[in-house]
């Protein structure tokens, strides 16, 4: 399945080994997050460059995913040891130190296939999938491997998926914030929205 199919279908179930947020092994099952959202995302390799910046970005903002009702994990070809040995290893050696989401590891690559991110049978594009409650994908974004993600951006569509959830009469258009103004999704609300807003 390819990553554009994926939003507003069921997110593809795993169950799949993890080092957890306190060092042990474990494992993930996806389904088990259902009532929350979801923010899953996929990076290359452990022991790397953009990847160890984009993981450190999301700890540092995770109590913000968090007051949002919304798990973060992460999800790479390498193995559980592999997770843990970067763990262990300091920030200021190039490693990712105690950081408090699960890390995965997708030793045969199925998850990244079955998300649809595969890259050359080797790793995992950077795909990042935000799923609902139900266990819908209601937001997907890939980036090439020398592409870092925007932490703020994940938030953002957080806020912007419970907000039309909580409001089912509006949508959020380009740019839109928490605490911004919506729009109706009518020909009289676009008008009145871009009456206000598209010239700016």
């Amino acid at each position: 399945m390819s990553v554009c199919t994926l939003v507003t279908q069921e997110a593809p179930d795993f169950i799949a080994d993890a080092v957890m947020p306190d060092n042990t092994f474990g494992q993930i099952q996806l389904s088990s997050f259902r009532g929350k959202y979801t923010v899953l995302f996929f990076y290359p390799l452990d022991f790397t460059f953009v990847c160890p910046s984009e993981i450190l970005a999301f700890n540092q903002r995770l109590a913000d995913f968090k007051a949002k009702n919304c798990e973060v994990i992460g999800v790479s070809v390498d193995s559980k040891f592999t997770h843990l040995a970067w763990k262990n290893t300091k920030v200021e050696d190039g490693g990712i130190g105690n950081i408090q989401y699960p890390l995965v590891a997708d030793i045969k690559k199925e998850i990244a296939r079955d998300y649809g991110i595969l890259f050359g049978d080797a790793v995992a594009l950077r795909g990042l999938f935000l799923i609902d409650t139900k266990g819908i994908v209601r937001h997907a974004v890939i980036n090439d491997l020398p592409l870092g993600r925007s932490v703020n951006e994940a938030l953002r569509m957080v806020d912007a998926l419970q907000f039309v959830e909580t409001h089912g009469d509006q949508v959020c258009p380009a740019n839109w914030q928490e605490g911004d103004e919506a729009m109706k999704p009518t020909a009289e609300g676009v008008a009145s929205y871009l009456a206000k807003h598209g010239k700016k």
